[in-house]
């Protein structure tokens, strides 16, 4: 097949559940609703989607879609109504204990960042590693790497009142990453920030996808960012409406 007739074929739409690289998805949901209100309310329905170990997907839809929804489920912050999901095969019904899950595995990036304004954004990435093996010194180096790798050297010990909303959401990603997760969820991260600000999220996020092959899932309302990822997904009225190679696709 000629170069051209691939990409042509990348912007038709691609079934829901794919292979991964290695036979199976880094992320399976498979057949997942959530309701609310009795079951009124139908958030997300019978969505199925594959996730392989790598990839950078963006999620865009209008509001009340199920994007964030769909997100916490992915993460094992909500449990669905129906259906599953699978974690490398492994659906979450069996893995016992998700905050486990969550701290060895899934790192988390929300519009609101939630650092805690009495801590130093070095202390603040220094949260999710206290239940885990490194000592105090070890936490304190890690961290001032992790917020060194995202432009903030110069900002160890500064309170979350001193530092711009791009720097505050910098932190926010430092801290995301301090376990070393294979899995980065981010719920509109740049939703409080300027253009400029938004943009320097944007390029930090393409960073720690080619330096790190951490595997990417973003929910965001800006088509230019959306397209800056490998895939895009589209959601309407709870579901999946389309699921597509986005231009910087291999």
């Amino acid at each position: 097949m000629s170069r051209g007739a691939r990409r042509s074929s990348q912007t038709e739409p691609r079934p829901a559940v794919r292979p991964g690289r290695g036979g199976t998805p880094l992320l399976r949901a498979e057949r997942l609703s959530k309701t609310y209100a009795d079951g009124d309310v139908h958030a997300i329905n019978d969505v199925t989607l594959g996730i392989d170990r790598g990839e950078y997907v963006a999620i865009m839809g209008p509001s009340g879609s199920g994007k964030s929804t769909l997100l916490n489920l992915l993460g094992a912050l909500d449990s669905p109504t129906s259906g599953e999901v699978f974690f490398e095969g492994e659906p979450f019904s069996r893995l016992g204990n998700l905050d486990r899950f969550r701290s060895q595995h899934v790192g988390f990036v929300f519009q609101s960042f939630y650092l805690l304004p009495v801590l130093t954004a070095v202390e603040n990435v220094q949260v999710p590693m206290f239940e885990g093996p490194l000592g105090a010194r070890q936490r304190a180096r890690k961290a001032a790497a992790l917020l060194e790798s995202v432009g903030l050297g110069h900002r160890l010990h500064h309170l979350p009142a001193q530092l711009s909303v791009g720097e505050r959401q910098r932190v926010a990603i430092a801290r995301a990453l301090a376990n070393d997760p294979i899995l980065l969820l981010a719920d509109e991260p740049t939703g409080n920030l300027d253009s400029v600000s938004a943009e320097g999220v944007f390029e930090l996020f393409a960073r720690l996808h080619l330096e790190r092959g951490v595997t990417i899932v973003l929910i965001t309302h800006d088509e230019g960012f959306a397209h800056r990822a490998h895939r895009l997904v589209r959601m309407k009225d709870g579901r999946i409406v389309s699921d597509s190679d986005g231009p910087l696709a291999d």
